[in-house]
């Protein structure tokens, strides 16, 4: 068996052929007893207990890979540089990993029995790599097992979907949907008020002290106060237990019991928060038929400022927009799922490729942050897999305005790799001149520039100048943003070095 080389080396990629799984539920872990059932690899289990899940492989020679692990690999090594057999096994326990995969010869004739008894001895699966196996038809295996059940739990979301779609269309809708997916999860499905009243149910009838605790759980996600997370889970005895804000702002909560938890099921859910948000919304009371209405007369062709009374209860408005943080569009049933997440229906999910996906939910907060990433800004968390651009609360008359603003802060935030940026109107010093103005100005001042100049010298004048950060943010290389800083310096005849130079141009690209 070739000597894997030392010092660690990235997963291997799937075997050639094998498609790439879409974006979607996460791969499910893999047991350890479906890799040792492939005949062909030879793998024999020689200490440590039998149940283990992996996430992923990893090869490493290195006397102690602690520092270069996440947790839940096969760390597949040939101990060219064990010494310490029971050290060694402390430390990979420490770090997380699953099982550690042994190959013999040509540096150890067997499986050194230290090493075997710190694996019994500290509960570490380890498994005798015959000579004639590869680590790298290991790893293939392990990808392989990963992309079939990927595939499986796909299929099994995208089943679910269709049977929620279907349920959605039926006469009695919310009954329907809460039955369905109480079916395809295998346990009890509630909508609850925000004070724990039932409203519908369906599936298997919780114990009382269950239906308690599922009952505290969903009052947690009540959007009764502000900052009241959009979801939370639990378990209980065994079971476990998840609650799920719907969109509104009227308090409506789903919640789940089942006895297992598969990848998939959050993805299932948030299918079902989305149908049901959206069944839910015509009996939230005035205020949502309100903003139904003035949503309608608005795409009729009503001028905004005509409707805007209908959505004078609802307080203000905020735009968010939001893209993938690993950079894969988002399908309509993510979008929808982030939707939910944020407590909003108002979704536009960018017909799936590169655009960012827009959101439209009441606004909260004081009015006037500054441009900033923040752990938490007006209400709104970050979410999981997204980064984030939020504007500052609107009126509906100047959406369009909070639009252009959302989309700086999604930009800031993707520079400064925050998962959360909020952007807002002028305010201090600045807003003391009147807009008017402030806006012819800029428009004289930056008459000189053409719109993608003005728009790099903006996102470079919010990034401190920095040229690395400018060229992230704006898609484009370094060279050619000091090319169009350059150019905009000329343009205008300023010394962009100047901090008296610097802050009448930025504000003029705010107020322009």
């Amino acid at each position: 068996m070739p000597i894997p080389p030392a010092g660690t080396t990235p997963p291997l990629p799937p075997a050639p052929g094998t498609p790439s799984p879409p974006p979607g539920p996460p791969t499910p872990p893999i047991p350890l007893a479906e890799l040792l059932a492939i005949k062909d690899l030879g793998l024999r289990r020689i200490a440590g207990p039998a149940e283990a899940e992996l996430l992923w492989v990893h090869t490493s020679e290195m006397a102690d890979p602690y520092p270069y692990l996440l947790g839940g690999e096969l760390l597949l090594s040939a101990g060219v540089l064990l010494t310490d057999p029971d050290h060694y096994v402390g430390r990979l326990v420490e770090a997380g990993a699953a099982a550690l995969g042994f190959g013999v010869r040509p540096v150890h004739e067997t499986v050194p029995g230290a090493l075997t008894e710190a694996c019994d001895r500290q509960g570490l699966p380890l498994l005798e790599v015959p000579p004639e196996t590869p680590f790298t038809a290991i790893a293939r295996a392990v990808w392989r097992l990963m992309a079939e059940a990927r595939h499986r739990e796909l299929r099994r979301v995208t089943r679910a979907q269709q049977a929620l779609a279907t349920a959605a269309a039926r006469p009695d809708p919310v009954p329907a949907v809460l039955h369905q997916l109480a079916a395809q999860l295998g346990g009890r499905a509630v909508l609850l008020t925000a004070r724990g009243e039932e409203v519908h149910a369906a599936g298997r009838p919780l114990p009382p002290e269950t239906a308690g605790a599922l009952s505290r759980l969903a009052r947690v996600v009540a959007r009764e106060r502000p900052g009241s997370p959009a979801s939370a889970t639990d378990t209980h005895g065994g079971t476990h237990l998840s609650a799920y804000a719907l969109g509104g702002g009227e308090g409506l909560v789903l919640a789940l019991a089942a006895g297992q938890r598969e990848s998939g099921d959050h993805t299932v859910a948030g299918i079902a928060v989305v149908l049901l948000s959206l069944l839910a919304a015509p009996h939230q009371g005035a205020d949502a038929a309100g903003r139904s209405a003035a949503l309608v007369r608005m795409l009729l062709g009503a001028d905004p400022a005509a409707v805007a009374p209908l959505l004078g209860a609802a307080g203000p408005w905020r735009v968010v927009h939001a893209r993938r943080t690993d950079g894969t569009p988002a399908d309509a049933l993510t979008a929808g799922a982030l939707g939910a997440s944020l407590g909003t229906a108002l979704v536009d999910a960018g017909r799936g490729g590169p655009e960012a996906v827009r959101l439209l939910l009441p606004g909260t907060g004081a009015q006037g942050e500054a441009v900033r990433p923040l752990p938490k800004a007006g209400g709104i968390t970050p979410q999981p897999g997204w980064t984030l651009g939020v504007s500052a609360p609107t009126p509906v008359t100047a959406l369009d305005a909070a639009d252009a603003l959302a989309a700086r802060a999604l930009t800031h935030a993707q520079a400064t790799r925050a998962p959360l940026a909020v952007d807002a109107p002028v305010r201090g010093l600045a807003a003391l001149v009147p807009p008017e103005q402030a806006a012819a100005h800029a428009r004289a001042l930056l008459a000189p520039l053409t719109e993608p100049l003005a728009d790099t010298l903006r996102c470079w004048l919010s990034l401190h100048g920095n040229w690395d950060r400018t060229a992230v943010a704006l898609g484009i290389h370094r060279n050619t943003v000091r090319q169009r800083v350059g150019r905009c310096g000329k343009l205008l005849d300023a010394d962009l070095d100047d901090m008296d130079v610097r802050a009448e141009l930025w504000f003029a690209l705010r107020r322009g």
